[in-house]
């Protein structure tokens, strides 16, 4: 890459990547770039200003109100001297700043003054990267013509796993290059675009979430112990990597996810209808617990103890298997339908079973012994078996297996 005579003005945030910096300063001077750098008060908790200037070979700038440099406006030359303004680790922070127009230090007014182009690289945690005020302030950003490279799923420092790690350097010099120095050859198909959009923009991907409830009469009903908060979860990650999603939520506690489109259900009848409603779709992803059974003939009024005390019969007919009928080969299959099995015993066996006989492509299976205290509870530790075979992951929080299947989906499209 040779960016031999450009001139970059890097803003480095305060973030726990913003170590990375250093190495992308480094890649800079390498391929030509001169760096103008720029350390907010938070980004020098994680990095030396002695640091940066040795590899930058220049000053490192940090104060709005330095005497000599406002006497020239300097905050004005530094904003309009560089061909481009890069903004890595771009936090979640500075992110909101620039989307407000605030400009209350060097770095907001370096972003306000500039009449250069943009590049930030987001890096915060997965929850905040999925937070709606995160995901309004980009959409807000790249509506004004800001350019966005990455952020990359994986592991965090805080050791949760998901959206948000901050692109690798080579990346985003990547992405510098593409803006600076764009390559006169035609593209390679197979190469990745840097500047893309989400890896999962343009796809549509349905989920089912939660339990269903079935009547027995007015008052009671048929149910079990799901929470949804694992389909739910899955849900706001395949949004947050750009999915248009719908999610079929059966009777939750839980907010709805910002950003996507719920459908509220109470029984297997609605859910699949639902379901089906919403095709066609890329992704399914068939997280709810849906009750096996209901009651062939609800009683229209609440069931009364009889004089022996005698329990009622209740006559059970199976529910519509909605996973069967989503995977089932047809014009409509989603072209990745994943299913949940949940297991007290034989968990590989009784779901590598589950798979072929449902038809689907991956199962994601999970004890829910109730000494595990996954089936409503905050954790989960799944075995994910495709037709290649079976991934063992780690017990983790719900929210952190969903970025990792996000992920694992964003991967598997980004293949075929």
């Amino acid at each position: 890459m040779n960016l031999a005579g450009k001139r970059v003005l890097l803003i480095v945030s305060g973030g726990i990547a913003a170590y990375k910096a250093l190495e992308l300063i480094r890649l800079l001077r390498a391929a030509g770039s001169a760096v103008t750098p720029v350390l907010t008060r938070a980004g020098a908790e994680f990095v030396t200003p002695l640091a940066v200037q040795t590899l930058a070979e220049n000053t490192v700038f940090q104060d709005l109100f330095s005497l000599t440099d406002e006497a020239e406006i300097g905050h004005i030359q530094l904003s309009r001297a560089a061909d481009l303004v890069v903004v890595a680790p771009a936090t979640a922070h500075i992110l909101a700043r620039m989307a407000a127009g605030l400009a209350d230090d060097l770095a907001t007014t370096l972003l306000l003054a500039t009449d250069k182009r943009v590049l930030v690289a987001p890096a915060m945690n997965v929850r905040m990267w999925q937070h709606p005020a995160t995901v309004a302030n980009l959409a807000t950003l790249r509506a004004r013509g800001v350019f966005v490279v990455g952020p990359e799923a994986g592991e965090m420092a805080c050791h949760e796993f998901g959206p948000g790690r901050l692109a690798e350097p080579v990346a985003i010099l990547a992405a510098i290059t593409a803006l600076l120095a764009p390559e006169p050859r035609a593209p390679d198909p197979l190469a990745p675009d840097p500047l893309a959009a989400p890896p999962l923009a343009g796809r549509h991907a349905i989920v089912t979430s939660g339990p269903t409830q079935e009547p027995i009469d007015p008052v009671r009903y048929i149910a079990n112990r799901s929470s949804g908060r694992q389909g739910h979860a899955i849900a706001a990650a395949l949004a947050a990597l750009g999915a248009r999603v719908t999610l079929i939520a059966g009777p939750v506690t839980l907010p709805d996810p910002p950003g996507i489109t719920v459908r509220h259900v109470e029984t297997a009848a609605e859910m699949r209808e639902a379901t089906f409603a919403a095709l066609p779709a890329d992704i399914a992803v068939a997280a709810a617990a849906v009750a096996d059974w209901r009651v062939a003939r609800a009683g229209g009024a609440k069931i009364k103890k009889t004089a022996s005390g005698a329990p009622p019969i209740l006559d059970l007919v199976a529910n519509p298997d909605i996973l069967a009928e989503i995977a089932a080969p047809g014009p409509n299959r989603p072209r990745l339908v994943i299913g949940f099995a949940a297991e007290t015993e034989n968990l590989a066996e009784n779901a590598s079973a589950k798979r072929q006989r449902k038809g689907c492509d991956w199962i994601v299976a999970n004890d829910v012994s109730p000494a595990t205290g996954i089936m409503g509870g905050a954790e989960n530790a799944v075995l994910l078996i495709t037709a290649d075979g079976a991934e063992t992951w780690p017990r983790m929080g719900k929210e952190a297996v969903a970025g990792k299947l996000a992920a694992r989906i964003a991967t598997h499209f980004a293949k075929s």
